[in-house]
């Protein structure tokens, strides 16, 4: 596989330096993407980096993802308008391996390929290096002018974002430009991958190397910062951020987030955040022209990525839960589910608090959807809807009102979904 081709027909190439082209065609290249360990996971808004390490890999590359520790405790200024918390080490370690376990579902580590991925933290070569060494090293191979010249820098320092910017954020690009040159060393890495907000630290990266190694065989590539077609900001909800890690977001939020972006957005993530084929990709798109309302685009793109992320049983439980109201298995769904999904599946529902004391197999439900939980004004209401069929618990048709609340009806052990007609849906809470 071609990775420019590859990348260009994606739409995953902003910027990209003379020669990087010719220099992967002379063989396997080792290339580097950076991850900024502020967190213990991943976000969707760091896929498109870890895509393109994915495809290189494919392409029979060897990809290195470079967990920023040293840098991690500065922070980047680009793009930011204000200077970050720092990290201490204990937690940039935790952050690392937490954050290795999730590109492990994307890359290869741990075969013996030639190509098999790394991954390396700049703290290992930074902290032993004295501050009167390393700029008396590296810091006198760049002007003042040079660094300033940098559109991020450019920004701060004319009031555009924030207020100013102090040495430490300004010396980042000096330690940015320095990994680069580590791992040119090496690793003998070649390349550096980001995205087009780190354009202007990716290439002080080569401008070191070629003027401390005299070399001009390192080279830089960007992919585009991932929009919507409204303009909106891409990866954020309400909640905030979408995360990979299944505690941070639910593998089912995770599934709805893909399953409800717009059929634009489709059309243009479903190319940048799967491994499908150009060919598998026009099928879908011909697909969603002919049929808009059965969402295929939307369908696989949700599939595909979950998958990668949380493997076939996350998604095939996403899916179950996605299918909850309309399924004619609901009710053996529901029972299966765990709290957070059932929650999300649930979000926005309207919830009654009642005494975990009254699911005691005495209280009769005509009593509890009325006395303690209002989820019908009457009693008389109840009668005349449950003989209709308008009443269910669990997703399961109740015809008599006088039935009693049972254990056996909680869900996750605290938790009775009831439907009163065929839209209105209440949660009621034991506690």
């Amino acid at each position: 596989m071609d990775f420019i081709e590859e990348l260009t027909w994606r739409g995953m190439i902003h910027q990209m330096m003379p020669g990087t082209d010719e220099q992967l065609k002379k063989g396997m290249t080792a290339a580097y993407l950076g991850i900024d360990p502020t967190a213990d996971s991943l976000h969707i808004g760091h896929l498109v980096g870890v895509m393109m390490l994915k495809h290189f890999q494919r392409s029979g590359h060897k990809p290195i993802a470079l967990i920023g520790g040293a840098t991690g405790m500065i922070g980047d200024p680009s793009m930011k308008s204000q200077e970050r918390k720092l990290l201490d080490v204990e937690t940039l370690r935790h952050n690392q391996e937490a954050i290795k376990r999730q590109l492990a579902r994307f890359l290869d580590f741990d075969s013996d390929a030639p190509n098999a991925a790394l991954l390396v933290n700049n703290y290992d070569w930074m902290k032993d290096y004295g501050f009167l060494d390393f700029i008396r090293d590296v810091g006198k191979n760049l002007t003042v002018n040079y660094m300033m010249a940098k559109d991020s820098v450019k920004k701060r320092l004319n009031g555009e974002t924030g207020e100013g910017m102090s040495f430490t954020e300004f010396s980042y690009q000096l330690l940015q430009g320095y990994d680069f040159l580590h791992l040119y060393r090496a690793n003998n890495c070649r390349l550096q991958l980001g995205g087009s907000d780190q354009w202007g630290n990716i290439t002080t990266g080569t401008e070191l190397i070629r003027r401390m190694e005299g070399a001009t065989d390192a080279f830089a590539l960007t992919c585009p910062l991932i929009t919507k077609a409204d303009g909106g900001k891409f990866g954020k909800t309400e909640s905030g951020n979408v995360w990979l890690d299944p505690a941070r977001t639910s593998p089912y939020k995770f599934y709805q987030f893909w399953l409800n972006v717009s059929d634009a957005d489709a059309e243009k993530y479903i190319k940048i955040f799967t491994i499908l084929t150009k060919e598998e990709i026009e099928a879908l798109v011909a697909q969603q022209t002919e049929n808009p309302g059965g969402r295929p685009l939307q369908k696989r793109l949700a599939e595909e990525i979950t998958r990668m992320v949380h493997g076939e049983k996350e998604l095939e439980a996403a899916i179950e839960a996605s299918q909850i109201l309309f399924s004619n298995h609901a009710a053996e769904t529901l029972h299966k589910i765990d709290e957070a999904t059932l929650l999300a599946v649930f979000e926005g529902v309207p919830t009654f608090e009642i005494p975990a004391s009254l699911i005691n197999g005495e209280t009769k439900l005509i009593d509890l959807l009325t006395d303690n939980a209002p989820v019908f004004p009457s009693k008389g209401e109840m009668r005349k809807l449950t003989q209709q069929g308008g009443l269910s618990v669990n997703k399961e048709k109740n015809t008599d009102p006088y039935a009693p609340a049972t254990q056996e009806m909680l869900l996750n052990g605290k938790y009775i979904l009831v439907q009163r007609g065929k839209k209105n849906y209440y949660l009621l809470i034991a506690r």
